[in-house]
C-alpha cells in the first residue's frame, strides 16, 4: 500500500514545479486543478509575441498532463477507500467472530474446574503421604530389635506383592481378556449391498454358475438312480452285498462315514492333479461357449431372452415342489395327507417300543429292498407303480396351488391342470378337442405326438400364397408326429377340420428358422417350412418355444429322410 501511494505521489511533474499551489486554498480536488490550468496563463502574457507562443505551447502541455494525473489520482484514491472499507468490515466480522468463540468456550468454567482438580490433586497428593507417614511409624514398633531394617524389607515385600498382583492381572488379561472382550453385548451392525445393474453378460454367467453349483448334486442323484436301475449289474450287485452285510454287522453309519472320507479323499487327489474318472455313470463333457466380448443389441435381446425363459421354467419347478410340500402338510388332499399321518404314527409307536438297535437294523433292511429292488421293479412295470408305489401316487396326485384353485389336477406330470390353457408359459398347453388326435387330422391310430410335444407349440400359421386374411394368417397349434407335422387352428373347434394343416416330413424340401419381422431384435420366432405344393414356404411364427420346436422338427426330419435314404440304397 505504501509503494501505491508512493507512485500516485510523484506521477507526472513535481508539485514544486507549480508555484501558486501552495497560496491557493485546497478545499477540493477541482478547484486546485483549475488553478493549476489558468494560473501559468496569466503569468506568461509578456510584451514578447513569439516567448509568448511558446510559453502557451508548454503550458498547454502542462494542462493536459495535470488532466491525466487529476484522473489517475482520483481512481487511485477510489481504489484506496475500497480497500479500506473493505479491511474495516473484515476487521469488524472478525471481531464478532472471536466474541463469539470466547462466549463458547467458557473461559471461566475451564478455570474453575481447573482449580478444582488442582485442590483434588493437592489434596491426593497430601493423603498418600499420611498414609506413608503412617506406615513408616507403625514399622519400628512391628520390629523393635532391629528399627533401621524393617522399613525397607516392608516396603520391599510391599513391592513383590504389588509386582506379584499386577504380573497375574497382566497374564489374565493377555490369557482371557480378548475372549471375555468377545462376549461384549454390541449393536448389530447392518450392512447394505449395493444391487448390480441388469447385464446380459452378467445374467448369463450367473445361470451358468448355478449350473456348475448344482452339478454335484446332479451327479450324486444320476449316481443313486444309476445304482438303482442297476446300470451296471456287477456294481450295483457289489453294492447290495456290502450294504446289506453292513446292516447285519450293524455297521451302517459307519460306512457311510467311510464313504465320505472316501469322496473327501478322491476330491483331494483330483485336485492335487490325479486324473480319477471312476464312476458308475459316464461322464457328459459339456461344451463350453467362449463368452462373446461384444455382442449386437439383437444377440444381447435374445441372450436375455433364452436365460428369462431357463430361469422362469426353474422357477416354475422349484414353485412346483414347495407348493406340493405345503399341500401336503395343510390337508389340502385329505386323502393323501391321512396316508402320512398314519405312517407317522406306526412309525412313532415303533420307535417308542422297539429298541434302537432292532429299528434301525429294520429300517436298513427295507431302505436296501426297497432302493435296490423294489424300485427297480416298480420302473419296469409303470401300471404295477401306479398302483403299489405309494410315494409315488402321493407326489404325483398332489396339487400345485393353481391346480388347488382350479379344482383339477394333471394325472401324472403335476403340471398344468387339464383342459386349461397355460399362457404365461407361451401356450403351449391347447385345450384340444375330445376327439382321439388321429381322428382330428384323419391320421392312422398309430400317429400320436411326441413326447416333446405332447400339448404342442402355440403358435400363427403365414400361408402366402393365400390372399384373404382370414386364410393368409390362422391362430393354432403346432404338433410333430412320427411322420408328420400337424397344424390345428383354432377356428376348426366348430366341427370342421378344413382349416387344419397336416404336412408330411418327408415331402419337406426345406426347413430353416425365419424372422418374420426384420425390424424386430433378436433372431426371430418363427421356422419356415417349404415343401412341393406351395409356391411360397409357409411360416410358423409367433412361437415363444421356437428353438425347442425347430430342433425336434429338425431331427424327427432327418431321421426320416435317413430311413427313406437307406430303404432306396437297400431296393
Amino acid at each position: 500500500m505504501r509503494k501505491r501511494l508512493d507512485k500516485i505521489r510523484f506521477r507526472g511533474q513535481r508539485r514544486d514545479e507549480f508555484l501558486d499551489v501552495a497560496d491557493s486554498p485546497c478545499n477540493s480536488d477541482v478547484e486546485s486543478s483549475e488553478d493549476l490550468v489558468l494560473k501559468p496563463q496569466i503569468l506568461s502574457r509578456e510584451p514578447d509575441e513569439a516567448e509568448g507562443e511558446q510559453q502557451a505551447e508548454i503550458q498547454a502541455s502542462r494542462g493536459s498532463s495535470s488532466a491525466s494525473l487529476q484522473d489517475d489520482a482520483k481512481t487511485d484514491l477510489n481504489e484506496i477507500k475500497g480497500h479500506l472499507e473493505i479491511a474495516l468490515l473484515e476487521k469488524h466480522f472478525l471481531q464478532e467472530e472471536l466474541r463469539k468463540l470466547k462466549e463458547e468456550c467458557n473461559e471461566d468454567a475451564l478455570k474453575q474446574e481447573l482449580e478444582k482438580e488442582r485442590s483434588r490433586r493437592m489434596e491426593l497428593e497430601q493423603k498418600t503421604t499420611e498414609v506413608l507417614n503412617s506406615r513408616e511409624e507403625c514399622s519400628p514398633s512391628r520390629s523393635p530389635k532391629a528399627p533401621s531394617g524393617p522399613p525397607f524389607e516392608n516396603c520391599s515385600s510391599d513391592k513383590q506383592i504389588v509386582n506379584l498382583s499386577t504380573s497375574i492381572l497382566k497374564f489374565l488379561h493377555d490369557r482371557f481378556g480378548i475372549t471375555i472382550e468377545d462376549f461384549r453385548i454390541q449393536p448389530e451392525e447392518t450392512t447394505v449391498e449395493p444391487e448390480e445393474p441388469l447385464s446380459a453378460r452378467r445374467l448369463t454367467e450367473n445361470m451358468r454358475r448355478l449350473k456348475r453349483g448344482f452339478r454335484p448334486l446332479t451327479n450324486f442323484k444320476r449316481s443313486l438312480s444309476a445304482l438303482s436301475c442297476w446300470s451296471s449289474i456287477y456294481t450295483s450287485a457289489f453294492a447290495f452285498v456290502i450294504y446289506m452285510h453292513a446292516v447285519w454287522r450293524g455297521w451302517t453309519i459307519p460306512m457311510l462315514l467311510f464313504l465320505a472320507i472316501l469322496r473327501l479323499t478322491l476330491n483331494y487327489l483330483i485336485s492335487r492333479g490325479w486324473r480319477i474318472t471312476w464312476s458308475i455313470i459316464p461322464e457328459v463333457s459339456e461344451p463350453v461357449e467362449p463368452p462373446k466380448e461384444d455382442l449386437t443389441v439383437s444377440e444381447k435381446f435374445q441372450l436375455v431372452l433364452d436365460v428369462a425363459q431357463k430361469a422362469q421354467n426353474l422357477f416354475g419347478k422349484m414353485a412346483n415342489i414347495l407348493e406340493k410340500f405345503k399341500n401336503l402338510f395343510m390337508w389340502v388332499q385329505p386323502e393323501l395327507t391321512r396316508k402320512l399321518y398314519v405312517g407317522l404314527w406306526v412309525a412313532f409307536v415303533s420307535s417308542c417300543l422297539l429298541p434302537y438297535p432292532l429299528l434301525g437294523f429294520l429300517i436298513g433292511v427295507y431302505a436296501g429292498i426297497k432302493f435296490f429292488l423294489i424300485d427297480f421293479l416298480l420302473r419296469s412295470c409303470p401300471k404295477l407303480r401306479q398302483r403299489f408305489d405309494t410315494a409315488y401316487i402321493i407326489w404325483t396326485n398332489l396339487p400345485t396351488d393353481l391346480q388347488a384353485l382350479t379344482g383339477r389336477r394333471s394325472p401324472v406330470t403335476g403340471g398344468v391342470p387339464q383342459g386349461v390353457g397355460r399362457d404365461e408359459e407361451g401356450g403351449r398347453l391347447h385345450n384340444s378337442k375330445k376327439q382321439p388326435f388321429h381322428e382330428v387330422f384323419n391320421l392312422p391310430e398309430s400317429e400320436r405326438p411326441l413326447a416333446v410335444c405332447e400339448n404342442g407349440w402355440r403358435c400363427y400359421l403365414i400361408n402366402r400364397d393365400r390372399k384373404s386374411p382370414t386364410e393368409y394368417i390362422r391362430h393354432g397349434v403346432l404338433y410333430l408326429t412320427e411322420s408328420h407335422l400337424c397344424f390345428e387352428s383354432s377356428s376348426s373347434r366348430s366341427g370342421s377340420s378344413k382349416r387344419n394343416k397336416v404336412i408330411k416330413l418327408k415331402d419337406i424340401t426345406d426347413i430353416q428358422k425365419y424372422k418374420v419381422l426384420s425390424v424386430l431384435p433378436g433372431s426371430g420366432m418363427g421356422i419356415s417350412v417349404a415343401t412341393p405344393s406351395t409356391l411360397k414356404p409357409m411360416v410358423f411364427g409367433a412361437m415363444i418355444h421356437r428353438d425347442e420346436a425347430f430342433g425336434a422338427i429338425f431331427s424327427q426330419y432327418m431321421k426320416i429322410v435317413c430311413q427313406d435314404a437307406s430303404i432306396n440304397t437297400d431296393t
